[in-house]
């Protein structure tokens, strides 16, 4: 079962790595990702992405460190 392939300009998350990519092209079930805040594109098969929004991305890693913080 393939999955849908996101729109252009999408937030998301390569679960291959945990992460974030804005989807700038894809050709066939492949995504070419590049980081929110620039920096190397990389390609990401359409079924190891999951969409998400920037900001539940963000706050997620925010609570994760604020987590980790607390047990040292």
């Amino acid at each position: 079962m393939n999955k849908e392939i996101p729109p252009l300009g999408a937030y998301v998350i390569d679960t291959r790595t945990d992460e974030v990519g804005q989807v700038i092209t894809s050709t066939g079930d492949l995504l070419h990702l590049r980081p929110p805040g620039g920096g190397d594109a990389w390609d990401c098969p359409a079924e190891a992405a999951e969409v998400t929004s920037l900001r539940v991305y963000l706050r997620s890693r925010v609570i994760e460190a604020n987590r980790r913080r607390r047990l040292v």
